[in-house]
């Protein structure tokens, strides 16, 4: 991973794919993480994203390899932090990619910088309803260092759904439980702060200036009810649509990434 300086923190991302030729059809990818995440939830999918075009990961601040105290931060610095890479790189339109809660900071990024930068944004599995009663009390577990590493368990419990994946395994035990109190707090205090501002994703897609085509990726949760309440957002914001991938586990690039890597090229491209 290559390192820069931006806004006062040392961000860290890669680029991977063609430079020109091919590339120069199609607006790269920038992937995003959800939080307590970094780049290598991306690794079974970035070789596959980028044969026919530039991908760029990205590490939030503090989840790269510098992992010290970074103060209090949210949406609003996460999409300050990305636009001064994009900045940085010389990138004048591009797809983000995010994955679960990054999908707050990736709404800010495609709103502030408008359709003709962003012309199209991809959401991976994140919670399209209003924030239930008990998802807010499983948050509220982890702002406590005597009880963070409980509600944590539970979160990671229900994302492998008892699946044989020995990739979202590793994720979870080596990966995302690297990250310590402090940034694990800190991210269930902004996911629920961005549900009680906005509502929903639905909402804060509908508040956009200027919509664009948005889809969302996903696997959790599998019940008809979550569907049909994303057709029936469709059906009065044209501009939306989902796919379930019917897969098992809170993390389709790792688990299927040949599947969820050709529905983000399609969707990319114009073609889905």
């Amino acid at each position: 991973m290559l390192s820069v300086q931006l806004n006062g923190h040392t961000i860290d991302y890669d680029v991977s794919g063609p430079r020109s030729g091919a590339a120069d059809a199609h607006p790269p990818l920038l992937l995003l993480t959800g939080w307590c995440q970094d780049h290598r939830l991306f690794r079974r999918v970035v070789d596959l994203l980028s044969e026919g075009r530039r991908v760029i990961r990205m590490d939030w601040r503090g989840h790269g390899a510098d992992r010290s105290e970074t103060g209090e931060f949210g949406p609003a610095e996460q999409a300050d932090d990305a636009i001064a890479l994009l900045d940085h790189l010389g990138v004048e339109q591009v797809v983000p990619v995010s994955t679960s809660h990054g999908g707050w900071a990736n709404l800010e990024i495609a709103d502030r910088l408008g359709a003709a930068r962003i012309p199209r944004v991809v959401v991976i599995d994140w919670l399209m309803l209003e924030a239930p009663a008990d998802f807010l009390a499983g948050l509220r577990v982890s702002y406590h260092p005597e009880t963070w590493r409980e509600g944590r368990q539970a979160l990671f419990d229900e994302w492998l759904a008892a699946a044989d994946c020995p990739p979202v395994t590793e994720h979870l035990t080596e990966e995302m439980g690297g990250f310590g109190f402090e940034m694990w707090a800190r991210s269930c205090r902004v996911i629920e702060a961005a549900y009680l501002k906005w509502g929903s994703p639905r909402a804060r897609m509908a508040a956009f200036e200027e919509p664009r085509p948005i889809v969302h990726l996903y696997s959790q949760p599998a019940f008809e009810g979550y569907h049909d309440v994303q057709r029936e957002f469709s059906v009065g914001n044209p501009w939306f649509s989902s796919e379930w991938l019917a897969g098992h586990t809170h993390f389709p690039t790792l688990e299927s990434p040949a599947e969820i890597s050709a529905r983000i090229l399609a969707f990319a491209d114009g073609s889905a």
